[in-house]
């Protein structure tokens, strides 16, 4: 396991970036596992800038994203079909036949279409490299607390935690998803690479936890302890409740481009 502390959370977007980067550009064909989130938004614009400014190809890569709010059209500023398209997609020449994401709208037969999503990724070759994002319960993808830690893409019912970090996003009277279609815990470990990142004091205990705590479906993040190639990206904030977090932080003051450190 290796961790990355960055100042802020636009330097660890561009950070994450650079990996994804340079993977794209030893492997042109990569398949790269998606997420959403506030924190991605510097990785995808760094991204969207080195296709415009140094010429990145995105147009053999196959993604395959996380996950979807089940009941949202792709036009729905929230779902993340629309923000993926609006932050990257629509500014990158990426191939849409090669593109995945999970279907918010399908009314019925879910365990078919989630085992045809599956299938989908196995038909790719498998994902090299995924990038995730941490929720304050420690989920990864929409695996809530108690998912079990061998879990396939499947229909997830959401926490009431996660619904109501959720609410601030949509208008008023405007009902907030109460299930998503999500990869599962089984699904994201058999990625080759894995890259999260987190900022924010609001991450500090899922971070501690996936990090340092015990393997437990009730932190699902505290999976990827069990991965032999996980990368971990965090701001200070973020970073505040790892025990040798001190240590880290000091090291940032002496030096701009901080080293990994292994963990």
């Amino acid at each position: 396991m290796l961790l990355i502390l960055k100042p802020d959370k636009d330097q660890l977007g561009r950070e994450g970036a650079r990996i994804v980067a340079n993977a794209i550009r030893r492997n042109p064909s990569i398949r790269l596992g998606l997420a959403t989130g506030s924190t991605m938004l510097t990785f995808y614009k760094e991204l969207v800038r080195l296709h415009r400014e140094e010429a990145l190809d995105f147009s053999g890569i196959v993604t395959f994203n996380l996950d979807e709010y089940l009941g949202l059209p792709g036009t729905h500023p929230e779902s993340f079909h629309y923000f993926m398209h609006e932050n990257l997609f629509r500014h990158v020449n990426a191939k849409p036949e090669n593109i995945h994401i999970p279907d918010g709208t399908i009314p019925e037969n879910y365990d078919r279409y989630c085992s045809a999503y599956e299938q989908a990724i196995r038909d790719a070759g498998g994902i090299d490299l995924q990038i995730l994002g941490i929720g304050r319960n420690g989920h990864i993808g929409f695996n809530e607390p108690t998912s079990s830690l061998g879990s396939r893409t499947r229909l997830k019912v959401l926490t009431k935690e996660t619904i109501d970090d959720n609410r601030k996003s949509f208008g008023p009277g405007e009902k907030v998803p109460e299930c998503a279609i999500t990869m599962g815990i089984g699904t994201i470990l058999e990625a080759r690479r894995i890259l999260l990142l987190a900022s924010g004091s609001s991450k500090a205990t899922s971070i501690a936890q996936a990090i340092e705590g015990p393997v437990t479906a009730s932190v699902t993040a505290s999976a990827l302890q069990h991965h032999p190639d996980v990368t971990f990206i965090v701001d200070p904030e973020a970073g505040a409740n790892l025990k040798h977090h001190d240590y880290y932080a000091r090291v940032l003051r002496l030096t701009s481009e901080l080293t990994p450190e292994r963990i």
